[in-house]
């Protein structure tokens, strides 16, 4: 995906439908006519929770790139294009109303919540295959290659803990609605702030 620009621009086109919809049910919710089929998380926020997620996220950025030169990897990251930046916001949305929004569990308890969020937090962690896996030159798409070095386990590392940030914010810190924003706020802040340190380590190659 990262080399179509026509795929991104197609992608980012469809999550911004679906972050419209999302809207129009947080703007029902503000009207105090909520909307009974309304998206998960399309509640209101208090501000400084929507800050304390970005300041959070950018924290887990600055920490995963102290990691990365630690481990004398930083030169090593994948190049992307400018436009890769839509899908990157695109997938702070997406990915939000999927795993906070649908993928847990809160039926028996804080003790059972908390476990799925664990075990969600692994899948939201393993479901980024490019981490990973590789596919050898000329292969088949199914022909992949699992490459687990410590350049790989330490970003799974921080995408877990990601997660469990991201859950935190719309589980705990007295989100009594429960509300999306400062998960999607807070994810979209974590990417920008990835796609800024590789724009800042030369990892950013031209507009397409």
């Amino acid at each position: 995906m990262q080399d179509n620009p026509a795929v991104i621009l197609a992608l980012f086109a469809a999550v911004c439908y679906l972050a419209w919809l999302w809207w129009q049910d947080y703007r029902a919710w503000r009207s105090g006519k909520p909307n009974p089929r309304a998206f998960p998380g399309a509640t209101g926020a208090r501000t400084s929770l929507i800050l304390l997620g970005v300041i959070g996220a950018l924290l887990l950025v600055g920490l995963e790139t102290a990691g990365e030169y630690a481990l004398g990897v930083s030169a090593q990251q994948s190049q992307i294009s400018a436009l890769f930046l839509l899908a990157m916001l695109g997938a702070g949305f997406i990915e939000e109303l999927i795993f906070r929004g649908y993928l847990f569990y809160d039926r028996k308890g804080p003790a059972v919540l908390w476990a799925s969020v664990i075990f969600f937090s692994l899948i939201f962690a393993l479901v980024h295959t490019q981490y990973y896996t590789e596919v050898p030159e000329g292969a088949a798409w199914h022909a992949f290659e699992f490459r687990i070095d410590p350049q790989s386990s330490w970003t799974l590392c921080i995408l877990f803990l990601n997660s469990i940030w991201f859950y935190a914010l719309r589980f705990g810190f007295r989100n009594h609605n429960r509300s999306l924003l400062p998960c999607i706020a807070a994810h979209i802040a974590s990417n920008i702030g990835v796609f800024a340190v590789k724009l800042a380590q030369g990892h950013v190659t031209g507009w397409w």
